[in-house]
């Protein structure tokens, strides 16, 4: 008997994906990141490569959405998602994935 037959994982949120593209799409709307490509690959990878580089914050009850509303709140965290997403729009502007 698996673990996943018992027990709904499904409500297990990470709430750093929500935090990492609500400052991607904010940085990608600024002028400087015009020349950012928007293809669906590498959009995800510019995602990707900065939730690899933010502190998770995984939850599955009420309880841990208070935690990460005020874990995301925090000046340490918002400064650490704005520079993950700046370096991953960097990374990918520089070296894009994507085929053309």
């Amino acid at each position: 008997m698996a673990l996943a037959d018992d027990y709904e994982f499904g409500l297990l949120v990470n709430d750093a994906v929500d935090a990492v593209i609500a400052e991607l799409d904010y940085q990608l709307s600024l002028e400087e990141n015009a020349d950012a490509c928007r293809c669906h690959d590498c959009v995800l990878d510019m995602a990707a490569l900065a939730l690899n580089n933010v502190k998770p914050a995984y939850r599955s009850s009420l309880v841990g959405v208070i935690y990460a509303q005020k874990l995301y709140n925090e000046d340490e965290t918002k400064n650490q998602i704005e520079e993950a997403v700046r370096q991953a729009i960097e990374k990918v502007k520089t070296n894009p994935l994507h085929s053309e």
